[in-house]
């Protein structure tokens, strides 16, 4: 049995479909950032806030994640900053 060990993986999945939902899709499972990669983000965001795509590409090779990881990670930062202005 290969699992992610997310319960609602297998269990939602087919009301979603039936629901008109991404049908044989299922979602990509949430990253969990190491503390080191975060400390990282933090202090790359802290510098500048957009990244161009050659720093991000250098970013993700040197956490180890991928470019859309990085991309996704800086737009969910800029919208939490943008909630606590």
């Amino acid at each position: 049995d290969e699992s992610s060990g997310y319960e609602s993986e297998s269990a939602g999945g087919d009301r979603a479909a039936a629901a008109g939902g991404t049908r044989g899709r299922q979602r990509r499972a949430r990253t969990a950032f190491t503390p080191e990669q975060v400390r990282w983000l933090e202090k790359t965001f802290q510098r500048q806030k957009y990244l161009g795509a050659s720093e991000r590409r250098n970013l993700a090779t040197a956490l180890q994640l991928s470019e859309i990881q990085i991309k996704t990670w800086f737009q969910n930062r800029r919208m939490k900053l943008k909630r606590q202005i």
